[in-house]
């Protein structure tokens, strides 16, 4: 695995993280003594992206739902 200093990772910082997301990690170093290693983030697959409508049929919205309080709000915003 490569090593690099402070210095040179800020210096070539986009095309390390370049390499990196192309799975070429590497440590950032201070001094000789290593400090970090920096590794592409795993994408999620196709069957674990979530998707709108993934939890179809799990519950009910009431048919009233857009009326639901609307009397609380009312006196709530002074229409007593």
């Amino acid at each position: 695995m490569h090593t690099v200093n402070i210095h040179e990772a800020k210096t070539h910082l986009s095309r390390l993280i370049e390499k990196a997301a192309k799975g070429e990690s590497f440590i950032i170093a201070k001094s000789g003594k290593p400090l970090v290693k920096v590794v592409a983030v795993e994408t999620p697959t196709a069957d674990e992206t979530r998707r709108v409508g993934f939890m179809a049929g799990q519950f009910s919205v009431p048919e009233d739902f857009d009326r639901m309080g609307g009397e609380d709000i009312e006196k709530l915003f002074g229409g007593e």
